[in-house]
């Protein structure tokens, strides 16, 4: 089973006048402003889903600072996934900043979703004041059980949009304040599970990390699949796309070129995100 961790989807009401978004959501606006970044429905991922031989996706919205535009995507993101519930797996998502997101997060879990994310603060960087703020969102995934998605990127070299100020330090900070619950950092966590080589503390901090590929091929040569499997574990890698900016096939493509062996693929492709997700194959 083939299994996306990483998808983006929006209701029509978004996709079709975006610009009317642009003055209350700078973030949305910042990374969308472009016609040509894509934005798609429930409806085409699962036609790409077919055509690319992928069984589920964890589909999710965007960390929108307004309450109404977050509560509207994550009603999308819980009708998508009781439509097509042996298709897709559904994350709530709101803005890290927002005072009502423990409050929205425990509407969605409790209406079925299975996670948390992608979340993010574009505009700046996990500042201490943004990883007390998720406390209490935190101890809800513990709670439920679920995994909590959060956007990283690495701190150095080329700008593009979507790439938050953060450093390594601060996504480390992150993980000690919640040792306990399974999360998953997306974009490789911006490279941080290098710092598993030392040889003290970091690979126990990292002990119930996982991380996702998606946006690799912009970011990355396909190196880094067995570098990252060799130093984390092949079982810690989780296969996204950030759909629909990169079709599954080119990862399919980079794992290979990579001298991964089967196994390896299986499981990034699917197993993985299985397992974390509590899915039967």
């Amino acid at each position: 089973m083939i299994i996306d961790f990483h998808t983006h989807v929006f209701p029509s009401f978004f996709r079709d006048d975006r610009a009317a978004l642009f003055s209350d959501e700078p973030a949305f606006k910042s990374i969308y402003r472009s016609p040509q970044a894509k934005l798609v429905g429930a409806k085409e991922l699962l036609l790409s889903m077919d055509e690319e031989g992928v069984h589920r996706s964890v589909i999710f919205g965007f960390p929108w600072e307004e309450t109404e535009n977050y509560r509207r995507h994550n009603d999308y993101i819980i009708e998508s996934v009781h439509r097509y519930p042996d298709r897709f797996v559904g994350f709530c998502c709101f803005s890290p900043l927002s005072p009502d997101g423990p409050r929205e997060a425990e509407r969605c879990l409790h209406a079925g979703l299975s996670g948390v994310g992608e979340l993010a603060v574009y505009g700046a960087g996990l500042s201490a004041g943004v990883i007390e703020g998720l406390r209490d969102v935190m101890t809800l995934c513990s709670q439920f059980d679920v995994p909590f998605l959060l956007h990283t990127n690495e701190p150095v070299g080329h700008e593009y949009p979507g790439k938050a100020p953060m450093t390594l330090g601060q996504i480390y900070g992150f993980l000690k304040t919640y040792p306990s619950n399974r999360i998953v950092l997306a974009h490789w966590g911006g490279g941080i599970f290098l710092y598993a080589l030392m040889k003290k503390e970091v690979k126990e901090v990292l002990q119930n990390v996982w991380l996702d590929t998606a946006a690799s091929p912009f970011l990355y040569t396909p190196e880094i699949y067995r570098i990252a499997g060799d130093i984390i574990g092949f079982e810690k890698i989780i296969f996204g796309t950030d759909y629909p900016l990169i079709k599954p096939q080119r990862y399919f493509n980079e794992m290979e070129s990579a001298g991964l062996s089967s196994a390896a693929i299986e499981q990034i492709t699917g197993l993985n995100a299985a397992n974390l997700l509590g899915l039967s194959a």
